[in-house]
């Protein structure tokens, strides 16, 4: 097949190639055991579509294993399917590594399928053309989606075509619009009326019982769609006769008009779904990296396969970019501004790219596109948020990633001997336990053991896409009490992950001086909180003996401290001011504990009388009710019956009514006008919150409970570094004391030890000036020689 002359954007319907692929082809399997009879034949059509098409374009599409919209509407919806096997399903998620190698972007989305992604990006560059005036012929760009069965054949336009394969993976089929019409005898758009009518078994939709094929396609090509064949025969019943349509037919049709109506509903792809699909972000090949495919191919001993990357990677860039304007030479300083701006507007667009902002804007230069940003933000009552906090904030950040944290690179090579040691000692108490040896790291090969061999009982346990049992954390934990194997486990995973994310990796991070530096991102959350990668310094944990042991290896220099300022209870603090809750607020104002203030309320004790274990109960009480926890999730992490949880639930609510009133009140608040705000006026969009889906909406509701506390925290300590960092500019303490680190609530200095009061003192002024109605703010300080052995700074604690 020849390459195509226009610039081509392929779309990859994952699941339906990965399904056709996995039944045609036998079970292979990788040098390590694994499955990958699927991916083989995923990655060969993957391969032939670059080669065949060149594309200019090019993104995958996947379902998710949680029920979808169809599934809510209509519980038998593929109910006669069986479950995707185990096997087919550990290759899924191994295809999206071949797909992030060849640089091949994913999109998915909870509660629709691939074919409602795929429909909806075509619709959504479709009404980009229409705006502009043009078709796939005028602005180059052409759309090809390949898939394993027909079920997209309804997009098929002048713009889009459908590449399928007939039988296994080899013969294959291209469709245009004249091609739809020589096989069925109508228009694509018409084939969901086709299903309504005949019905679809392999997706169990019911149609009308007794119209076949035959039938179908002759009420379609006579009436277009279900709507007009029910106006006609409701007024001209003879017309259907005069077709060749038998009165038992028409009967049929006339008792089953709502059963044709909603199987077309079923069988139809939804256009409207919130994809975040840029077209900017699929150019390929882009993001393409030759080695990491190689090695990926060598590794599922797809050895045959290496010689086709060959010539990929080495196209010119197309001179027309379709749908973004040419971005423009612009400073890092002023992109990051364009950036912020933009994800001001709308947290969702997360890490936005320049095209992607130029098209939005409809700018040609970078003033244009300011100016349409700060014009929105002042819209939407942002721009404060936009000059005074994030915009100041930037070239902190800058300082902070130039300047990086003292790393005790031989501390850590000794450590990574001491955890190996261990890692091999905790897999050989696994296997003893097992008695059997077994791979720990595969969550196959683990539940096998587990639920198999061992036969501990998998009641209450969730199963994956695949139909296995799940070995996730979040499920192993409700097995604590059934073997001890678990415990070892959890310490097995933990130590790996420590091991491999930060003990072997941060050594070979560090610059000639041995400091280690981050890059903090200040677009990369939905809330507003800052996030840190390559490598990521907000996730080392530290209430573990082995975290402990991580942060150990973040230092001072000689002369030097570190200073730790950590924000007490923020978001607990949050809570109580924007609540107004009475209790909460008397008890911070008070200075009590505020989870033993909330244990004497809800286990109806006095405060001086609550143990240990009420305390810890009510901690998990405050934390849940705040990120919007329910009655099941509070059963599951309080490890107590439902009654108890609806119990300690309905007691919090009723002892403090504030904060029973606030959160109705917020979701309210969202369902009207579909995001939150924090105190600051940042917003979370939130439009999920009024989806016809129970549990998309659910999930909607606790966002927009937890959005405006966090997010109000993390405005928060954003403004006390932006303040923070003009008094020490302003009091020279260059070279002196430097920040180095924001964690979530803490931020942590490097101080010469002359000078660490007068820092502290300086931080705590600062930090907690900042006023919320109702509420104290408080930080705790601490001082080290480590960031894991810091001891609280008494002189203004």
């Amino acid at each position: 097949m020849a390459a195509l002359e226009k610039q081509t954007l392929v779309l990859i319907d994952s699941h339906a190639v990965l399904h056709r692929a996995f039944h045609a082809l036998p079970d292979f399997v990788s040098p390590g055991g694994e499955p990958t009879g699927a991916l083989y034949g995923f990655t060969t059509t993957l391969l032939k579509v670059l080669k065949d098409f060149n594309p200019s374009h090019i993104a995958a599409c996947y379902d998710l294993p949680e029920p979808t919209f169809r599934h809510v509407s209509y519980k038998n919806y593929k109910a006669k399917r069986p479950k995707t096997d185990e096997g087919l399903a550990l290759q899924i998620d191994k295809s999206k590594e071949i797909l992030r190698a060849l640089g091949i972007p994913v999109y998915e989305k909870a509660g629709f399928e691939a074919d409602d992604i795929l429909a909806s990006i075509v619709e959504q560059l479709g009404e980009s053309r229409r705006k502009a005036g043009a078709s796939a012929e005028t602005s180059g760009l052409k759309t090809i989606i390949t898939t394993g069965d027909l079920d997209t054949l309804q997009l098929v336009d002048d713009d889009v075509s459908v590449y399928t394969m007939k039988r296994g993976i080899q013969d294959s089929v291209l469709y245009d619009e004249k091609a739809v019409i020589e096989r069925f005898g109508f228009d694509p758009k018409s084939l969901p009326d086709y299903k309504g009518l005949m019905g679809d078994p392999s997706d169990n939709i019911i149609g009308i019982p007794g119209i076949g094929e035959k039938t179908a396609k002759i009420l379609i090509k006579n009436f277009g769609n279900i709507e007009n064949l029910y106006k006609k025969l409701k007024t001209e019943k003879v017309s259907l006769e005069k077709i060749g349509i038998k009165e038992r037919i028409i009967k049929l049709l006339e008792e089953h008009e709502e059963e044709a109506l909603f199987s077309k509903v079923l069988a139809e792809t939804r256009k409207d779904v919130d994809t975040g699909f840029f077209l900017g972000d699929c150019e390929w090949p882009r993001g393409f990296n030759k080695e990491k495919s190689e090695e990926i191919f060598k590794e599922l001993g797809f050895r045959s396969l290496v010689s086709r990357l060959s010539g990929f990677g080495e196209k010119k860039e197309p001179e027309d970019k379709p749908f973004s304007s040419a971005t423009p030479e612009i400073s890092e300083s002023v992109e990051k501004e364009l950036k912020i701006a933009f994800w001001l507007l709308d947290s969702r667009r997360a890490n936005p790219k320049l095209e992607e902002i130029f098209s939005y804007t409809g700018s040609s230069s970078a003033k244009e596109a300011a100016a349409f940003l700060i014009s929105e933000l002042e819209k939407n009552g942002m721009k404060k948020l936009f000059e005074e906090m994030e915009k100041p904030l930037i070239p902190i950040l800058s300082e902070m990633e130039k300047t990086g944290i003292l790393l005790d690179v031989d501390y850590l090579k000794l450590f990574s001997k001491d955890c190996r040691k261990k890692l091999e000692s905790a897999k050989k108490k696994i296997w003893k336990l097992a008695g059997v040896e077994f791979n720990v790291s595969s969550p196959k090969q683990l539940g096998d053991v587990l639920f198999n061999k061992m036969g501990i009982s998998a009641k209450g346990l969730r199963k994956t896409g695949g139909g296995a049992l799940s070995t996730k954390f979040s499920e192993l934990e409700k097995l604590r009490d059934r073997h001890e194997i678990i415990e070892e486990i959890f310490s097995y995973r933990e130590l790996a992950k420590l091991t491999t994310t930060y003990i072997d990796n941060l050594p070979g991070l560090v610059d000639k001086e041995n400091r280690l530096h981050t890059t903090f991102v200040q677009t990369g959350t939905t809330t507003g909180r800052l996030s840190s990668t390559d490598p990521n310094l907000q996730n080392i944990p530290i209430r573990t003996e082995l975290g402990r042991g991580v942060r150990k290896a973040f230092i001072s220099p000689k002369g030097f401290s570190l200073l730790s300022c950590d924000y007490s209870q923020i978001e607990l603090r949050v809570a109580a001011s924007l609540s107004g809750d009475k209790k909460l607020t008397k008890a911070f104002n008070e200075g009590k504990d505020i989870h033993n203030k909330v244990a004497s309320e809800v286990f109806n004790v006095p405060f001086d009388k609550v143990d240990a274990e009420m305390r810890r109960r009510a901690k998990v009480i405050n934390f849940g009710i705040i990120y919007g926890m329910g009655v099941n999730s509070l059963k599951k992490n309080l490890n107590c019956t439902r009654e108890e949880a609806e119990l300690f639930y309905d007691e919090y609510f009723n002892d403090f009514s504030g904060m029973s009133e606030y959160i109705e009140k917020i979701k309210m608040e969202a369902r009207k006008k579909s995001f939150t705000e924090t105190f600051f006026k940042r917003r979370r969009y939130l439009p999920e919150i009024n989806s016809p889906v129970e549990y998309i909406r659910k999930e909607a509701e606790r966002m927009a409970i937890n959005a405006p506390i966090q997010g109000t925290a993390a405005d928060i300590i954003k403004i006390a570094m932006v303040d923070l960092g003009k008094k020490m500019a302003a009091k020279e303490f260059s070279g002196k004391a430097r920040l180095l680190l924001q964690v979530h609530d803490e931020l942590l200095f490097e101080v010469r030890d002359d000078i660490i009061e007068e820092i502290a003192s300086l931080a705590k002024e600062e930090m907690e000036k900042i006023r919320l109605p109702e509420v104290p703010i408080l930080i705790e300080a601490k001082i080290g020689k480590n960031w894991a052995e810091m001891k609280k700074l008494s002189v203004i604690n």
